[in-house]
């Protein structure tokens, strides 16, 4: 027979003791956030990065068991909920506007430079999720889709800093091929739309997109931005299929006893918000609102996934992932290029 559930009074009062224990690390990761966010609109460049460098010195102090729960939450409640707002981001229209071709040569580069990094990965000896981490995070939209890649990959001991080497390394290489990739659409002589598919379908995070996009001209900006769309979309039905593997591959656990992940709620919210926001019943103020607190929640996670990720440990993973990262953004450059040209 089951147990009563708890009276009502009794779960309020497990709430608050809950919320009263997150509070420090929680509002430690906030105000990290909030620094690296007024650090980007002052100086320029990725908040995400920012909030990188001010997480990481923070390791040793937070590593007190006071900052713990909150930490825990930025680093997976908070970081779920961002990665679900995202959704309100996209539109079908924003997907249907490209074309086939585009389509395609999306599909292809997103499937293709997964299905190659874990080769890659395989061959340099490292573990096939952290293949399908970097192969996503590059393939889809940098640092965001790496987060929502580790939010339904198995948890191990160096989770924390696998993730955060993904999120720094696909940053930085961002970053990197913004300054590169306009010049070499110069240099191949690409049209406006071609340079805009190859920017908008080979560079890893979304303003770095944009950036190089409209440093050509608007009409690059605009293929370039709306083609980057098409690979953020393509997070629902690749973290989906992560998923169902894992879920798969859980069903021994479950045979002795254990429990098979389910569809995370943070993957129903993402579907539903694109759904949502493509029938058009969303007001624009409540939509920026949403895209808005998705990049906060997201800053906030990186801030948090920092103070619980030791330097020394990130050091000690040698250059065999920051190969496979730069193998990676080859391939996917290689791939979008390829096909460019063959559609002409």
């Amino acid at each position: 027979m089951a147990e009563p559930a708890p009276p009502f009074s009794a779960q309020l009062t497990a709430w608050r003791i809950r919320a009263a224990a997150a509070a420090p690390g929680l509002g430690l990761a906030v105000a990290a956030a909030a620094v690296a966010t007024g650090a980007a609109a002052w100086i320029g460049g990725p908040a995400i990065l920012y909030a990188l460098l001010i997480g990481l010195p923070l390791y040793g102090v937070t590593r007190a068991g006071r900052w713990q729960p909150g930490i825990a939450l930025a680093g997976r409640g908070v970081l779920r909920l961002g990665v679900a707002l995202l959704g309100a981001r996209i539109t079908a229209d924003q997907i249907l506007a490209l074309g086939p071709g585009p389509i395609v040569t999306v599909l292809v580069a997103v499937l293709g430079t997964i299905g190659i990094a874990v080769l890659l990965a395989r061959w340099l000896r490292l573990p096939i999720g952290f293949g399908v981490l970097t192969g996503g995070a590059t393939a889809i939209c940098g640092a965001s889709a790496a987060l929502a890649i580790s939010a339904v990959l198995p948890r191990h001991a160096d989770h924390e800093r696998d993730t955060l080497f993904a999120v720094v390394g696909v940053t930085f290489l961002s970053t990197v091929v913004m300054v590169l990739y306009p010049g070499l659409a110069v240099l191949l002589g690409l049209r406006p739309d071609q340079a805009g598919l190859f920017l908008g379908g080979s560079i890893h995070d979304v303003a770095q997109v944009v950036g190089a996009g409209y440093m050509m001209g608007p009409a690059t900006g605009d293929v370039a931005t709306f083609t980057k769309m098409l690979r953020v979309a393509m997070l629902l039905p690749v973290v989906l299929a992560i998923t169902l593997v894992v879920a798969r591959l859980a069903r021994a656990d479950r045979a002795a006893g254990g429990r098979t992940p389910g569809l995370p709620w943070f993957l129903i919210a993402f579907a539903a918000l694109v759904g949502i926001n493509s029938v058009g019943v969303l007001p624009p103020a409540l939509v920026d609102g949403m895209v808005t607190l998705s990049g906060w929640c997201l800053v906030t996670a990186i801030a948090a996934l920092g103070m619980k990720t030791s330097l020394k440990a990130m050091a000690g993973m040698g250059l065999r992932p920051l190969t496979l990262l730069v193998a990676e953004t080859v391939v996917i450059a290689v791939l979008v290029l390829a096909a460019v040209l063959a559609l002409g």
